[in-house]
């Protein structure tokens, strides 16, 4: 594979670093790369880099930056198959949903190479007869970026677009679970054109080294964070000497609500796209389903007959959804919420245990009936392929539980009473809501969380704002 890599890339160059870090399949546990472990002076001389690149990329007008991003768009495009293939290889999602992602991570670069033209400020009514006001935006500067391993490549390119597209400069940490879809990516960004400097990609088995060397490091004006609720708070912690602008997308509990009135097979079909992509490891998977009770039976009953159709295996067998999770640790975390769930009352309807040989990290597809708040399962993110499903009678108490949780990333909820959509949209403390849909992730709109879920939006003409400074000049002596 020609973009298979193993050395990091700063300042335009493949650097090696002083360890080995080892990518391992999870469907099978083979040795897909040894890839090379940077150090902090390492990140420290990417900091640098990309201060020095930011200094020439910034000068570049909007439509030179555009255009470099637009050839970065077409080669991940051309190389879409090879880029899911790798994905699959590292982080085990099925190949159609790994391409998937590849397309949906090009989107990004495709919508904000158009959007990098669009960076607009505004001429202000003067205060005084010779005062004129105008405000401009310009770009924040260097920027870091912390990604996950469950979208490897799109949680960079959603990040990253934005900021090249308003003229800053980046540093890539990746997560050392799944490093190879990035350093592919920073093939394409030096295929593309990026001036040295201006994408920087290290991979570092130190993380904690690594993101203290982003947030303490004062060229570093920025940093874009996607992961746990607690790693997102001891950043910020560590942000606040240098008072950095800060994005967070952190944890979720998504609550999935099925009314009585509400089409139980596009339910259904919605509810199993959530919570089942990437094998129930995403931040706005479904994780507690909850149902009216008059129609409680019949959905609980249709619902799992379709969740025991869903194929099981190696990610890149044709006809197969749902691939291993990512590690061991993850297993034994989702393996707990069952046992949990079932000894407060929970009745295991299908699934509940790993698929396959000893030691597997294919778990299967699981359905938890009479579900309740007492359980982990109503509190925790499970990030696993565990559906528990709650019984409710009225709006006013699946409002209640649906909010009943420090997180508000994403929700979703089905009905055809349209004064009742309009409620409960409003009702719901979640930076995004999803109505008769399960699938609402798109670079045209704004992707974010409230509470402790964080805050700053991706995607969409918001995902600009967090790399752009509005600066304010004020024009005397007109008259």
């Amino acid at each position: 594979m020609n973009l298979l890599k193993t050395k990091s890339y700063i300042n335009g160059k493949w650097v090696i670093g002083n360890a080995k870090l080892k990518v391992i399949n999870p469907f099978d546990g083979t040795l897909v790369a040894e890839v090379e472990s940077l150090s902090r002076s390492q990140c420290k001389d990417a900091i640098q880099a990309a201060s020095d690149a930011f200094k020439i990329w910034k000068k570049y007008a909007a439509h030179e930056r555009a255009a470099i991003l637009r050839k970065w768009y077409e080669l991940q495009m051309e190389h879409a198959e090879e880029l899911a293939h790798i994905l699959t290889l590292e982080q085990g999602k099925p190949l159609a949903e790994a391409l998937g992602e590849i397309k949906y991570g090009a989107s990004f670069v495709e919508w904000f190479s158009e959007e990098a033209r669009r960076v607009y400020g505004d001429i202000i009514p003067g205060h005084h007869r010779d005062k004129r006001i105008t405000a401009i935006k310009q770009p924040v500067g260097v920027v870091a970026a912390i990604t996950p391993w469950n979208f490897p490549n799109a949680m960079i390119t959603r990040k990253v677009a934005p900021a090249l597209a308003a003229g800053c400069t980046v540093v890539i940490k990746p997560a050392e679970l799944t490093p190879l879809s990035a350093l592919a990516l920073a093939e394409l960004a030096d295929r593309a054109g990026f001036p040295p400097g201006v994408v920087n990609i290290l991979v570092s088995k130190d993380a904690s080294e690594i993101g203290k060397e982003m947030c303490e490091n004062r060229l570093v004006r920025k940093l874009s964070f996607t992961g746990s609720t607690r790693v997102g708070k001891i950043l910020l912690k560590q942000c606040a000497d240098t008072v950095k602008k800060v994005s967070m997308e952190l944890g979720g509990n998504a609550p999935f609500i099925v009314f009585d009135d509400a089409d139980i097979d596009l339910a259904i079909q919605g509810a199993i796209a959530s919570k089942y992509r990437n094998a129930g490891q995403t931040c706005v998977c479904t994780n507690r389903l909850f149902v009216q009770e008059g129609v409680y039976e019949a959905f609980l009953a249709k619902y799992t007959v379709a969740v025991k159709e869903l194929t099981i295996g190696n990610g890149v067998k044709e006809g197969v959804v749902i691939g291993p999770m990512i590690e061991e640790k993850a297993v034994i975390s989702v393996e707990k919420v069952v046992a949990d769930a079932v000894k407060k009352g929970g009745e295991l309807l299908t699934g509940g245990k790993r698929h396959g040989a000893t030691g597997s990290l294919l778990f299967e597809p699981t359905v938890i009936a009479n579900a309740n708040r007492k359980m982990l399962a109503f509190k925790e993110e499970i990030f696993g392929p565990v559906t528990p499903i709650f019984k409710f009678k009225t709006e006013a108490e699946v409002i209640e539980l649906a909010n009943d949780t420090p997180y508000g990333l994403a929700s979703y909820f089905y009905g055809r009473d349209y004064a009742r959509i309009w409620r409960i949209a409003e009702a719901l403390e979640y930076g995004m809501v999803g109505i008769n849909t399960g699938m609402i992730s798109t670079a045209v709109a704004p992707f974010g969380g409230i509470k402790e879920s964080g805050f700053g939006r991706e995607g969409s003409k918001y995902g600009m704002d967090d790399y752009l400074e509005i600066k304010y000049m004020c024009w005397g002596g007109v008259e």
